[in-house]
Formats: structure tokens, C-alpha cells, sequence
């Protein structure tokens, strides 16, 4: 791969023939076109690519909350990639072909706001989840105004239930209504707060498993 500083192509983004442009930290750059290779992978190739497709698969249903919970990525790497990235490194549990998420070690988000304090969660209603903490600010960063997101997870059903931006830290409480089909289903459940204006964010907490009443 090339860097182009002047020429016909300089400004060129996308495709033509053989050649890609492409802009990377601030500057063009310009390549030839990859092409599929012939040969069939090795085990080693399909052990990176595993993980990857697994954690781009899943995490792509939430992507909204993505986009804010890794807001505070490298230049010229998307916030997706990131998330992906860490995962990968920090969330993956077994070894190939037997791969697995690690939900508990699973980042959804990474930044400087205090997280929840003291969060507990319990499920004395059905199809409900009712999460609980304390408004303590345990680090030097963050808001009685801060706003709490929850991700659950249902494994069984492959499926996220997902509330966004729904209280504020000083509430310290939020009953999570969840499809009445989940009743006796396990879950694993995350939270974030995320500053009013949606700039700053909380490293993700997991808050644990849990059946649905």
C-alpha cells in the first residue's frame, strides 16, 4: 500500500479496476484491489477468523450502543472495531472449533464515567427484571444526571432486549419489562451511563445470569 501526496488519484476514495483509494489517519492512500486466495485456510487462519466472525455477528444487533460505548476509539478505527477487538483479546472462552463469549468478561462499553455502584439485580415479578444501586460517584468523573442504559441477553433466543438512555443515576432504580416468552429463560444483563449530552461513557458493567421470573 502506497501513500499518494499529488497525481490524478490523490483525492480518489472507492474503487477503480484494480485499484482502492482510501483516506487512513488523515491521509490518502492507494493499493491494488485484494483478490480471494485459492487455497482452502489453515486451521490456524480459521482459529483468528472464528472469534471475529462470532463477536462482528453478535455485537452487531446492538450496534447503537456501540457507537456511544466506544466513542473514545483510535484514529481511523471504527467503533465497532473496536469493541470487536477487545473482545476478541478479553471475552472469548474454550478453543477452536469449541469457541465461546465469555458474557461476563464482555465489554459493551469503555470509558471514564464512574459505573453503577452497588448494582443489584433481582426478578421477584414476571417477565421483569429490577435493578437497583447507590448514586455514589466512585470516581472523579460523572453525574447525578448521568443516564443509565441495560443490555440483556438471551442466549436461547439469540436475542437483545436493550433500553437506552431510560434514568438517570440519582433515580438508583429501573424495573427492565422484558417479553413474557423469556419466563424461566436465562439472561445475562449489562449497564452503562453515559453523560447527558452522550460524550462520555462508563466501562460496562455486568451485572450477572439470571433466570426470568
Amino acid at each position: 500500500m502506497g501513500r499518494l501526496t499529488g497525481g490524478p488519484y490523490y483525492f480518489l476514495i472507492g474503487r477503480t479496476g484494480n485499484n482502492v483509494g482510501r483516506v487512513r489517519n488523515g491521509k490518502n492512500t492507494f493499493s491494488m484491489r485484494p483478490h480471494p486466495s485459492s487455497k482452502p485456510p489453515t486451521e490456524a487462519q480459521l482459529a483468528v477468523r472464528f472469534p471475529l466472525g462470532m463477536f462482528a455477528a453478535w455485537l452487531s444487533w446492538i450496534s447503537p450502543v456501540i457507537e456511544t460505548g466506544f466513542q473514545d476509539y483510535d484514529e481511523g478505527e471504527s467503533a465497532m472495531n473496536a469493541a470487536v477487538g477487545y473482545n476478541i483479546k478479553n471475552a472469548v472462552t474454550g478453543v477452536y472449533p469449541m469457541q465461546a463469549i465469555d458474557y461476563p468478561k464482555v465489554l459493551l462499553s469503555r470509558g471514564k464515567v464512574s459505573g453503577p455502584s452497588s448494582p443489584v439485580m433481582a426478578t421477584t415479578v414476571d417477565a421483569q427484571l429490577d435493578i437497583t444501586w447507590s448514586d455514589v460517584i466512585e470516581s472523579t468523573i460523572g453525574l447525578p444526571t448521568d443516564m443509565a442504559t441495560f443490555v440483556v441477553y438471551n442466549p436461547s433466543r439469540g436475542a437483545f432486549a436493550v433500553r437506552s438512555g431510560v434514568v438517570a443515576r440519582s433515580a438508583e432504580s429501573y424495573d427492565i419489562s422484558l417479553p413474557s416468552a423469556w419466563s424461566t429463560e436465562n439472561v445475562h444483563v449489562y449497564m452503562i451511563f453515559v453523560e447527558v449530552e452522550g460524550k462520555a461513557v462508563s466501562t460496562s458493567a455486568y451485572l450477572g445470569a439470571t433466570v426470568v421470573q
